[in-house]
């Protein structure tokens, strides 16, 4: 079939095979051309590991330090008649890269809350590694089904306290507009809270440790986006900020547990980018196509696959790592920086339709939103008739 591009919102429901391999492999050949990652991990359990951060982390992994990786995610796959998401024809590309290099690369496809994966999860790495020396937690999820009572939580997009009148950019219309969002209900917040919080993370460590599957000296982290003034009221001091303080709560018994046997557990802050998860929240379109437009004049900026290699290599592997007072390891210092918040505040109190396409790089988040899905990649022939029903080769499907 000829595979097109088909918007609804802040998703794209179709993607391109090929699109994502060719995605997948800049990624790569951005990390190779960077060199080894001094010490970095051997073998690698990555949590969300088939699109934005996730990916990156397992490509860092791989591909920077020959680790043999194992991937958790929740894709749809493809048939002859309609494609797949865009994480699945990730994750069938890596498997592919990888075992082009003769690195070991094995996936999981289920429910990352469940009990049933993270038993199926051990089981695997008793069978193929033996132990993990990095655990990598990326989940970004709408709802969950908590693994002991059952019941169904959902996250939301919401301000705490008080009604919160936002600017953004409607994507559809490219036009400049405002959202008023009501204030998180406590029920709203517990939820978010319970989806996108820290309990998960500790369940997997704790059941991993309980499993003698991490290896003496094994570290952890969780991928958390801070920001500034302008994304604050929907993000940080709304309900997901509650769910992301919830990590920094929990990852001090993470931390205590490991260092047992001389491991370690950061909450690691990233910047932002362009992803599924990001694209759904109000205020960041307009933010990105502001902070893209300050970055790349500056000549400062970055995305997934270069944040997580920084990461790897200045922090998580680094002799000195970059470290705020909380404890959190920084590789978002380039965005925070006065210079930059303060133009990209100047441009969104002035950034109207007509001035759009001048005062922002709308056409450059345009794009990244389309890479994620496998469409814009120089070398794809896009009216080639392409095979949506692409096969990953180690999974184990659950």
């Amino acid at each position: 079939m000829i595979i097109k591009p088909r918007i609804r919102g802040f998703i794209c429901v179709t993607a391109h095979p090929e699109g994502c391999k060719a995605n997948v492999k800049e990624q790569i050949d951005y990390v190779t051309r960077q060199g080894k990652i001094d010490g970095g991990p051997k073998k690698v359990l990555v949590i969300g590991s088939s699109t934005g951060y996730g990916l990156a982390a397992r490509i860092s992994a791989a591909f920077g330090s020959d680790a043999a990786t194992l991937g958790i995610f929740f894709e749809r796959a493809g048939d002859e008649s309609k494609t797949a998401t865009a994480g699945w024809y990730n994750s069938a590309a890596f498997e592919e890269f990888a075992e082009e290099k003769g690195l070991y690369a094995k996936s999981i496809n289920g429910d990352a809350f469940s009990d049933e994966v993270k038993q199926k999860t051990i089981e695997l790495i008793k069978q193929d590694l033996g132990q993990v020396d990095l655990v990598v937690y990326s989940l970004a999820a709408p709802r969950r089904t908590h693994p002991k009572t059952g019941e169904v939580f959902n996250s939301t997009l919401k301000p705490i306290g008080k009604q919160v009148t936002i600017r953004g950019l409607n994507t559809d219309k490219e036009t400049i507009n405002e959202t008023t969002l009501e204030p998180a209900s406590p029920e709203e917040i517990a939820g978010t809270v319970a989806v996108m919080g820290g309990e998960d993370w500790q369940m997997w460590i704790d059941d991993l440790k309980a499993a003698g599957v991490l290896a003496d000296g094994a570290k952890t982290t969780a991928f958390t986006y801070l920001g500034e003034e302008i994304t604050q009221d929907i993000y940080w001091n709304g309900s997901i900020g509650e769910a992301k303080k919830d990590l920094d709560k929990r990852v001090l018994d993470i931390r205590s547990s490991l260092a047992e046997k001389g491991g370690d557990a950061r909450v690691s802050v990233l910047k932002a980018v362009v992803t599924q998860a990001s694209s759904a929240i109000p205020v960041m379109p307009l933010y990105l196509s502001l902070l893209f437009k300050v970055m790349k004049e500056n000549g400062t900026h970055e995305g997934c696959i270069e944040q997580v290699y920084g990461l790897y290599k200045d922090s998580l592997y680094g002799t000195s790592p970059l470290l705020d007072k909380e404890g959190r390891l920084r590789a978002d210092l380039k965005e925070i920086t006065p210079e930059v918040q303060g133009e990209v505040g100047k441009l969104w109190d002035t950034v109207t339709n007509e001035t759009l396409a001048e005062l922002t790089d709308f056409v450059g988040y345009k794009s990244e939103f389309m890479r994620l899905f496998g469409f814009g990649l120089d070398g794809v022939d896009y009216a080639a008739d392409t095979n949506p029903d692409v096969k990953i080769k180690n999974l184990v499907q659950m």
